[in-house]
């Protein structure tokens, strides 16, 4: 039990000795008690039994919620401690009586919609101030104390002198004489025979057998009288609950409230630690177990695959816990040992999950040389599980002399000079700790900090921040003795073996909570460990000077805020695996969102300009160095927050860092390798991405963020402007962000209620032109709506933006962008009114458009003419060079049928039908329908060219009949093509361009030139396509066959002696394909 001197007493008690005037705790009370009388005085007892029950409600909240809330807070109704507090207030709480350390009573849980008045005897034992075991007759299922329970425990807390006081039933029975004891045995068993008969008759026959077991004991049993002084005395905890609890939620581990209440468990296990209470690790042990026994993790490891983000996130925290509690400064060794025992056979365990990314635990983690870092020894490189640093934290200690008098002052070295043991002091006589690496001295802080010892977590956070002042001064001097050479050679190795910001033991969280504890202005200090407490809000920091450094304006906010910028400024290489990049991105974000909750004021600004410069500094100890290794993290994240918070207080310097901030050095590497290859640069750097980069999306959206946070800031300052652009189009190699840079520059360039900002249009501009060359090779569904924005965002620009996109567009756009978006587009009647041009503005833009047009037109002549054809309409010059372009095409065979028939089409509806005809013609030479093309896609342009010819006259009839015949050898579309023919001919007689009469001319009959021609080769069509389709003909075709006959029978009728004709064809195929016995007979039986 903890003493008596912390705890706060009910008000209302009876007044005894009080608190500040009681030397000892109960327990060791007790202790003294017993040792000093051999039969403790009445007043003593009842003083013993009265102080012995627990006094703070925050331990009953502990066993009653996952979370601790003050009481003034926010109450969640299902939370057992709230309901409990609502009984309480209710009057729910009634017949409570102490008898000695056992106290029970009485709860009544009001009627409900559905359910009447019930009412819960309670019973609850306690020993030195803890509460040992509970009954409850509400039969709860929880690893928590019930809301019964919790009710009654603050009423004796609160109530503490209205609760009916008796010492243990022992007592009372000792001052009985026989007949009261008869009496009294007698009217029990009266009063509950029905339960206690059997049990009082067993107790009464070994009683009375002289050699019994009961008689050789002395004394009997009290369940009043509390444990013994050797006996452990610790919280109720319900180990079968616990177990049963954890399984359940892995069981259902896929879904997000089980992970959160997992980590609501873990939050709990923290709680019991910082109160200093032993189940914090019994509850840790079965939470292992249960989480080594998830059925998941030998299927993961069969089937080779990883384990998901929110179990791995679970099993990293509970690494992290064993850390903390196996470096307890206070713990017996005996309770170390069995921690460790435990630890080591489940890491022995093939199903145990690996730590996943290349960090170690024994390597510091910086470097003060600038050499390539050694190959990883075989003990490095061992099985690393999730509990290995909990194995190697249980061989730390704190017996260290040094480190004890770090611990046990706040004055410690204030007095020796810098003279003294440099291993020991900084200059300033302030200590440092050298004696672990730096991941390993943060746990020792958090450890602290864990176990409810927070100055002393403070003293030693201090000592670390100092050591790695000193380190990073001499990493600093180590770099500018070699700056010349590194920078000449223009590469560098990584220089940090394991990067602080994602480390398993999160070193610079753990140094950043610890030192902002003491700063916050509300008791919020649980909230400090992720996902606890309730809502997220702004958090305000004081500043509390730092004892060891009087004088120097130092404060523990200003440490924090160092410790936290030189973390997240260290330049560290990526780790391996897709889970430790995304960890190194959450902890960054998470350390972020820490230094959001920090207001600037002028102590911190001026530490961010310190270490701003100390970064820019920092060589490749920094991740603003000049030089940076290829695969470090990029900063782009942290960056934006410097810019962001220095803006105001000193621009150049936030351009200075986020600039420097904007490579991505593994993508610049890449780059340079691609541009030796005869690719695009897209191409090129899709294909040559390093693979083991699995947020490089992600990173590049993060760069794309800095890159836009610069350009909106430097709206109106055409300097930084430039400058920003020029970083953008060196660093950022993702066409997609750039389009999106350019968009969001645009939109901040023209705001709705101000002037636009010509240098940051100009600036939006570029980079969508950037973006066009970029993608001008490869496909992209979004290319369209690129080439729309730039000529939206040129026609912001002006005129001249415009000409000059039309004039350089085959480097920006492919022919047909250029016709149907860019020329079509520049010139519509909304865009000419949008730049309100003079009529030779209009017309010189126009000319522009046109002559690209004509351009687009040569060299994309299949894709581009219709639409040349369209913009020259009403330039006659420009129309007919864009006619005669289709004329060269179709002669050269550069434009295939479809289009040809298509612009064809065009001109017809033009009112141009001789032109259409020529068109029509070219086209027939590019074409090809074969006997089986039934459904080839030009058959309606052949019946319209048809059509056309006929509407023209017999010359141009029989020009064209020639053409088709060689063209096509389909023989129902070559009888269509007849049947049409000799029908009158479709009006084209209103037409402006035809001077001939209203009728149209007369078809020649079938029986003479050119139909007679076509007429003898559709015969001859129909004959090859039937001794074609009779080679491979099967039963299940002869229907389909008898119809084709049909349609020959109807053709060969249209000629003069086609009677004649088909009854010779039908002979010819009896005689030649008399095998086929029952087609023969079909076709006998539809034809004779």
């Amino acid at each position: 039990a903890r003493g008596m001197q912390d705890l706060a007493f009910a008000p209302g008690s009876p007044h005894v000795t009080s608190d500040k005037s009681l030397p000892l705790s109960v327990s060791r009370f007790s202790s003294s008690v017993e040792e000093r009388f051999s039969r403790v005085p009445e007043p003593v007892q009842k003083r013993i039994v009265f102080w012995s029950f627990p006094r703070s409600e925050r331990e009953i909240c502990m066993y009653s919620s996952l979370g601790y809330h003050p009481p003034e807070g926010e109450r969640d109704s299902r939370v057992p401690f709230n309901r409990g507090l609502h009984l309480l207030q209710s009057g729910a709480v009634d017949r409570v009586l102490q008898v000695g350390f056992h106290l029970s009573g009485n709860v009544t849980e009001p009627a409900g919609p559905s359910e009447p008045e019930r009412s819960f005897h309670v019973s609850i034992s306690f020993d030195r101030c803890k509460i040992t075991s509970v009954s409850c007759a509400c039969d709860n299922r929880d690893i928590f104390y019930c809301a019964h329970v919790v009710a009654l425990s603050l009423y004796r807390i609160r109530n503490a002198r209205q609760v009916e006081l008796r010492l243990p039933i022992s007592e009372t029975l000792s001052q009985m004489n026989r007949d009261q004891l008869q009496k009294f045995v007698q009217y029990l068993i009266s009063a509950h025979h029905t339960e206690v008969l059997p049990t009082a008759q067993r107790l009464a026959d070994e009683i009375l057998l002289l050699g019994s077991e009961i008689n050789r004991v002395h004394g009997a049993p009290d369940p009043t009288a509390g444990a013994s002084i050797e006996d452990a005395n610790c919280w109720h905890l319900d180990e079968e609950q616990i177990q049963e609890q954890v399984k359940q939620l892995l069981s259902n581990g896929g879904y997000y409230g089980a992970s959160k209440q997992l980590q609501s468990m873990f939050n709990k296990v923290r709680e019991m630690l910082r109160m200093r209470d032993s189940n914090g690790a019994r509850m840790l042990i079965l939470m292992t177990e249960q989480f080594l026994e998830d059925p998941r993790l030998a299927l993961w490891r069969q089937q080779g695959a990883g384990m998901t983000d929110k179990c791995r996130q679970l099993w990293d925290e509970l690494g992290a816990l064993w850390v903390c509690v196996v470096l307890n400064p206070h713990c017996k060794a005996e309770e170390r040992a069995l921690w460790l025992v435990l630890l080591k056979k489940w890491n022995k365990l093939d199903v145990c999950p690996l730590e996943e990314g290349n960090y170690s635990f024994d390597v510091p983690g910086a470097t003060t040389a600038l050499q390539p870092p050694s190959v990883p020894s075989a003990a490095a490189t061992a099985r690393q599980t999730v509990f290995r640093r909990a194995i190697k934290a249980g061989e730390l200690c704190w017996g260290d002399c040094h480190l004890q008098k770090i611990l046990g002052s706040d004055c410690y070295g204030l007095g020796v000079k810098s003279s003294g043991d440099k291993l020991c002091f900084d200059p300033q006589g302030r200590p440092l700790w050298l004696g672990d690496p730096f991941p390993t001295a943060c746990a020792r802080v958090d450890a602290l900090r864990g176990h409810g010892y927070a100055r002393e977590a403070l003293r030693l956070a201090t000592a670390v921040v100092n050591t790695m002042r000193v380190q990073r001064r001499h990493q600093l001097e180590s770099y500018k003795q070699q700056k010349k050479e590194l920078l000449h050679k223009g590469s560098t190795s990584i220089t940090n073996l394991e990067g602080w910001v994602g480390h398993p033991l999160d070193p610079i969280g753990c140094l950043c909570r610890t030192l902002l504890e003491p700063c916050r202005t509300e008791d919020e200090g649980l909230a400090l460990y992720p996902g606890m407490g309730g809502n997220v809000r702004k958090v305000l920091y004081h500043h509390v000077p730092v004892p060891s450094s009087p004088g120097s304006g130092e404060s523990y906010v200003t440490l924090a805020l160092e410790v936290a910028l030189a973390g997240l400024g260290q330049q560290r290489a990526m780790p391996e695996g897709l889970y430790a990049q995304d960890k190194v991105v959450r902890s960054e974000e998470q350390l972020i969102g820490l230094l959001d909750e920090m207001e600037p004021d002028e102590r911190l600004v001026q530490v961010l300009r310190k270490q701003a410069a100390v970064l820019l500094e920092g060589g490749p100890f920094s991740g603003f160095g000049e030089v940076v290794f290829r695969e470090s993290v990029p900063m782009h994240t942290f960056a934006r927050y410097l810019f962001t918070t220095l803006l105001p207080h000193d621009a150049d310097l936030a351009y200075h860092l986020a600039l420097r901030a904007m490579r991505l050095p593994v993508l610049e590497t890449v780059m340079r390798v691609g541009d030796i290859l005869p690719q695009s640069p897209l191409d090129s750097m899709m294909a040559n991405r390093s693979p083991r980069w699995f947020i490089l999306g992600h990173l590049e959206t993060r760069q794309c963020e800095l890159a836009s946070a610069m350009l909106t800031a430097a709206k109106g300052d055409p300097k930084w402007l430039h400058t920003v652009l020029g970083s953008i189009q060196q660093n950022i190699h993702s066409p997609a962000l750039l389009f999106r840079l350019a968009q969001d520059a645009c939109k901040t360039a023209t705001p709705a209620s101000a002037p636009p900002d010509t240098t940051l249009l100009n600036i939006s501009l570029e980079l969508g032109l950037q973006v066009m060359r970029m993608t001008l090779n490869t496909m992209t569904w979004r290319r369209r709506e690129m080439v729309r924005w730039l000529v939206s965002c040129a026609t912001e620009i002006g005129v001249q933006a415009l000409m000059n996109i039309m004039q350089n567009w085959y480097t920006l756009f492919t022919p047909i962008e250029a016709t149907t978006i860019v020329a079509v587009t520049g010139t519509s009647h909304a865009t000419l009114l949008r730049l309100s041009l003079d009529i030779g503005q209009r017309e010189a833009l126009c000319a522009r458009a046109r002559a690209v047009a004509l351009q687009c037109a040569m060299k994309d002549p299949q894709n581009c003419s219709l639409p040349a054809l369209t913009l020259c309409e009403k330039d006659h010059a420009a129309f007919e060079a864009a006619y005669q372009i289709v004329l060269d095409s179709a002669a050269s065979a550069t434009m295939g049928h479809s289009h040809l028939f298509t612009v064809a089409r065009y001109m017809e509806h033009r009112g141009l039908p001789l032109r259409a005809y020529k068109l029509a013609t070219l086209a027939f030479s590019h074409l090809s329908i074969a006997f089986n093309q039934d459904t080839h896609p030009a058959v309606n342009d052949v019946l319209w060219a048809c059509s056309l010819s006929h509407s023209l006259g017999k010359s141009q009839l029989a020009a064209v009949v020639p053409l088709i015949i060689k063209s096509v050898q389909c023989a129902p579309m070559l009888s269509d093509i007849l049947r049409r023919w000799s029908l009158p001919s479709p009006g084209l007689a209103s037409l402006p361009s035809r001077r001939n009469a209203a009728k149209p001319p007369a078809a020649p009959g079938l029986d003479k030139a050119p139909l007679c021609q076509l007429l003898e080769a559709a015969i001859a069509a129909y004959i090859n396509t039937t001794h074609s389709r009779l080679t491979h003909i099967s039963p299940r075709h002869y229907s389909e066959f008898i119809e084709f006959l049909g349609k020959a029978h109807e053709t060969f009728l249209l000629a003069p002696d086609g009677h004649l004709q088909f009854a010779q064809f039908l002979e010819n195929l009896k005689q030649t394909y008399k095998g086929k016995k029952k087609l023969m007979l079909l076709v006998r039986e539809r034809f004779g």
